[in-house]
């Protein structure tokens, strides 16, 4: 009778183990599920509030980081015309007896929207110009300032408006968890760029909001009004600042040595590493790594550990080993190399986003992100707090698992 026990027991530890490891399968398939349903609202509410201003698909992309939320990318330049993944904003536009006079830029080939929008840009180009007599000494300027403001003002409504009655569709969030809605591309991919003749290039906005799962609950419980939720978003409304600032270029230029394949022990750079300095909200780095060559015939060489001639189970076991290395490495730079800047404020942030080499079926993260206060930066550098307590505050977004 003990031995039946004992053998029925051990079953049901085995099944709990295995339930065990089941449940986070079927937990993030659900979360998966709920982030795609979420995209789908946020995109439709968009699109209703932009109405005839947006003509090119509106793709809206969430992605879930464990401890820290849903993070829900629109299109590269809300706060703009958006057309798709480009921002049409014009600075200004001069208008002149005979039509109004600009170009487009497009990149990307596949687009017949795009293709339309360039032989019409083109036709306009070519109409006739009225004689110059006719033409004021002053050309008219249509400002697009309240365009702008329109966008944005969109923007911020729609992401308001989904927090407070939609955000709960994303049900297997912790209460610490959050979900930030943002127009902050993540840097990697080189976007559309709009040349508007006569004018200078719009400033980018930076517009983000963002919720806690425990005050989306709150509201939905009647335990707080909807005023107070509102009260307690987290919203960041910026844009790009054109002032010059030597010590970001410096930093820019240092990580772009640390990170070359003579210096790295880990994983290289390969050209600049970009940066955007952000009014009032700090500076991005944007750096893509790379670990391997392929040679010939899927044989790799990995230059920063000096192998050559590898196979790809033996490169990509390599890749593994060397992350854990690289993240750590790379917390430890930021904190050392970027106790050097001045130009930052206290309240504002450095923040690294970071593509990383591809592994496909390796475990390890697609993107980072690893960000700290500058007050942080400067309390080390003055010998207020140590390193250790320094590297403490970095935190750490890991995004995508390949």
């Amino acid at each position: 009778m003990k031995k039946v026990w004992s053998v029925v027991m051990s079953l049901g530890m085995l099944m709990g183990s295995l339930m065990g490891i089941a449940q986070p399968k079927d937990g993030d398939q659900r979360m998966n599920q709920d982030i795609e349903v979420a995209e789908n609202i946020l995109g439709t509410l968009l699109k209703q509030q932009m109405g005839r201003r947006n003509f090119f698909p509106m793709e809206v992309e969430g992605t879930y980081v464990a401890g820290h939320g849903v993070t829900f990318r629109l299109p590269s330049g809300v706060g703009g015309m958006l057309m798709g993944g480009f921002n049409m904003t014009p600075d200004m536009v001069d208008v002149r007896p005979g039509g109004m006079t600009y170009s487009y830029s497009f990149t990307d080939e596949d687009c017949e929207d795009c293709e339309r929008e360039q032989i019409r840009a083109r036709e306009q180009v070519k109409r006739p110009k009225a004689p110059k007599s006719a033409e004021p000494k002053i050309a008219e300027r249509i400002s697009s300032d309240s365009l702008t403001e329109d966008m944005q003002g969109s923007f911020l409504e729609v992401s308001k408006s989904f927090l407070a009655d939609y955000g709960d569709v994303i049900s297997g969030l912790k209460p610490d968890e959050r979900i930030v809605i943002t127009n902050r591309s993540d840097g990697f991919d080189d976007g559309f760029e709009l040349i508007w003749s006569g004018s200078r290039q719009s400033k980018r906005k930076l517009l983000t909001v963002e919720a806690k799962r425990s005050d989306m609950d709150q509201l939905k419980q009647g335990k707080i009004s909807r005023d107070e939720f509102m009260k307690r978003l987290t919203i960041i409304n910026t844009e790009t600042a054109d002032e010059l600032a030597p010590d970001l270029e410096v930093l820019s230029s240092m990580f772009g040595r640390l990170y070359r394949e003579d210096l790295s022990k880990t994983y290289y750079v390969q050209g600049n590493v970009r940066y955007e300095r952000m009014k009032d909200f700090g500076v991005i780095y944007t750096m893509k790594v790379y670990s391997s060559v392929e040679e010939d015939k899927r044989r790799f060489a990995m230059p920063t550990v000096d192998l050559r001639n590898l196979p790809q189970a033996e490169r990509d076991q390599k890749v593994k080993e060397l992350y854990p290395k690289f993240e750590s490495d790379l917390k430890e730079n930021i904190v050392e190399y970027g106790r050097t800047l001045r130009s930052l404020k206290d309240n504002e942030q450095l923040v690294f986003n970071v593509r990383l080499t591809k592994c496909v079926g390796c475990g390890i993260p697609a993107t980072l992100e690893l960000s700290i206060k500058f007050s942080a930066l400067k309390d080390y550098s003055s010998g207020k707090a140590t390193k250790e307590a320094t590297l403490a505050k970095v935190s750490v977004k890991k995004t995508g698992t390949q």
